[in-house]
């Protein structure tokens, strides 16, 4: 059994597949160096859908800003003299709008009110949210099926890949939605160690009312809106207050705690990426570079438990070394008795 570190993108359009596993990669060796953590990453593996949604990928060589396929934030070393502004008032502001929120648009039940403006809201902002919430049809290697089914599909393969292994899932932004819905409903039997959600916007009323309505579908409880049973050692939420994506930043209202006593622990953190156009409190790199996200990182890492060949190996190695030890005593006790004493 090893760790293993499971990541899943989230909105919009992506560079390709191993450009951006790297830099996920890169980002999170960056946050345990800073944190003064010499660690080496486990095995790391990206469940990447962006290719079901979008024709081409991010071209890192495109330089005409106006074309699709620019990248215009790539992954970039964290600045040591990032400006953070304070945000005490923001907070609270935040955290009154929230539960107004939730109020307004959701019943008891967890039905959606006015869903004119919530799917506005969608078409205007999270194109990819409102693709994977619609029920249109794709047809790959000749079977027909939802688009939300493929881009689950690529997470649920990874989780099965790894069924023996100590797995870390980690889910930015959309890809936080697709982790909840596929621990929940394909792959339930998976045991998830670690679930770490990054700039989540799992708290936001229109996606918690989805929830609530695929698990009436599926015959489960919906409402209260459990924990996933895969989870059993626990779920980290991180939020940079000013991502607003992660508005509804505190999970821990939102989701009640599974059979394993595991619910959302809340954490604000500073998200520290900015390129040339200015500072993204959204962007993954910067959550996975984070002091806080390094050290709940450094605890899995340390987790791990020695395979059977490696203990193997330490026993045989443990073995030797004790022979050489003894081999070592005797000669230089005999070597002792032939050297001539003093008179």
């Amino acid at each position: 059994m090893a760790n293993v570190i499971i990541g899943i993108h989230g909105l919009g359009n992506k560079p390709e597949k191993d450009l951006l596993e790297n830099w996920w990669k890169i980002s999170m060796e960056e946050g345990l160096n800073t944190a003064g953590y010499n660690r080496k990453l486990p095995d790391f593996e990206m469940a990447y859908w962006a290719d079901i949604v979008y024709d081409k990928p991010n071209n890192l060589h495109e330089k005409d800003e106006n074309n699709p396929c620019f990248l215009d934030e790539p992954y970039i070393r964290g600045s040591k003299d990032f400006h953070v502004s304070p945000s005490d008032n923001r907070i609270k502001i935040v955290d009154f709008l929230g539960k107004q929120m939730n109020r307004i648009f959701l019943d008891d039940d967890y039905s959606l009110n006015y869903s004119f403006i919530t799917d506005a809201i969608l078409n205007k902002y999270f194109k990819d949210l409102e693709i994977y919430y619609s029920k249109n049809i794709s047809e790959l290697h000749n079977r027909e099926c939802t688009l939300n089914q493929l881009i689950r599909e690529r997470l649920a393969a990874l989780l099965e890949k790894h069924r023996d292994d100590e797995i870390m899932l980690i889910g930015h932004s959309m890809g936080s939605i697709i982790a909840y819905d596929v621990l929940t409903f394909m792959k339930p039997d998976i045991r998830v160690k670690t679930f770490i959600t990054i700039g989540s916007p799992l708290g936001l009323p229109v996606v918690l009312s989805k929830i609530a309505a695929e698990r009436k579908e599926a015959g489960l409880e919906s409402f209260p809106i459990n924990v996933p049973e895969a989870i059993t050692g626990e779920w980290i939420n991180y939020s940079d207050i000013l991502d607003k994506v992660a508005f509804n930043y505190s999970l821990s209202d939102d989701f009640s705690e599974n059979s394993h006593g595991i619910k959302p622990a809340d954490y604000l953190v500073v998200n520290n990426y900015e390129s040339e156009g200015g500072p993204n409190a959204h962007k993954a790199y910067g959550y996975l570079r984070t002091k806080e996200f390094a050290t709940a990182l450094n605890e899995f890492i340390l987790s791990e438990k020695p395979m059977p060949e490696q203990k193997t190996r330490t026993g045989i190695d443990k073995f030797i070394s004790n022979i050489k030890e003894r081999l070592l005593s005797k000669l230089k006790r005999a070597k002792s008795l032939k050297e001539p004493k003093d008179t």
